[in-house]
């Protein structure tokens, strides 16, 4: 186990450690994952001019991930400060997924690497832009499930009593102008596997299908 100092944040899986001014260790709380396929995927995109932290191949391991440390607030963060409105993160979130499937991916040409969790908590707006982080559940696939994804984790908040609704309706019609590339096929994936989402709790989970439902009426 690799030594950390204070604790940076946590996540619903993870907990992020501070090793110096330059470098963190992201470490899984039970020891799921594989930390060293992340990384390698991590360095793939950032190899195509994606923005993502840096990854440090010694220290990490299948349970514990080396990275740069990234210095600004999440974009929740930021929204939450007033430093950007919803409509603003919903074009960076658009922007993010329309740029990452530009990348192609590593074992099939007629793929893209997709993210499958890019919302706005796993967006750090730093002094030189936004980068992506979190890559724990990255594939290779079609773009439209990564869109499918992202939209459904929108749009589940938006139908809920939280005091985030209202704007994450409007990230999420953001999100999908433009229009945008969700599918069908790619919503449908998508809402099966938040369905199948082990960290969610029963609440998110009776959400899916009115979330579902709104999203097509923000695509028609």
């Amino acid at each position: 186990m690799h030594p950390t100092g204070r604790l940076l944040g946590s996540g619903r899986a993870n907990d992020v450690y501070e090793i110096d001014e330059a470098w963190v260790v992201r470490r899984s709380r039970e020891g799921r994952g594989d930390a060293t396929a992340e990384g390698a995927v991590m360095e793939f995109v950032r190899g195509h001019g994606y923005p993502v932290p840096r990854v440090r191949t010694a220290g990490s391991s299948r349970t514990e991930l080396v990275m740069e440390r990234l210095y600004g607030p999440t974009m929740l963060e930021a929204f939450g400060a007033g430093q950007v409105d919803a409509g603003e993160a919903g074009d960076v979130l658009a922007r993010l997924l329309r740029q990452l499937h530009t990348v192609p991916a590593r074992h099939s040409p007629a793929a893209r690497v997709l993210h499958l969790d890019l919302h706005p908590d796993n967006v750090i707006l730093t002094a030189d832009g936004p980068r992506v982080i979190d890559w724990t559940d990255a594939e290779e696939g079609d773009p439209g499930l990564d869109w499918g994804v992202s939209a459904m984790i929108l749009a589940q908040v938006a139908v809920s009593d939280e005091p985030l609704a209202v704007p994450a309706r409007t990230m999420l019609t953001a999100l999908l102008a433009d229009p945008s590339p969700l599918t069908e096929a790619g919503l449908a994936q998508a809402r099966r596997r938040r369905a199948a989402n082990r960290t969610m709790s029963p609440q998110e989970l009776e959400l899916l299908g009115e979330a579902e439902e709104l999203i097509r009426s923000v695509a028609s």
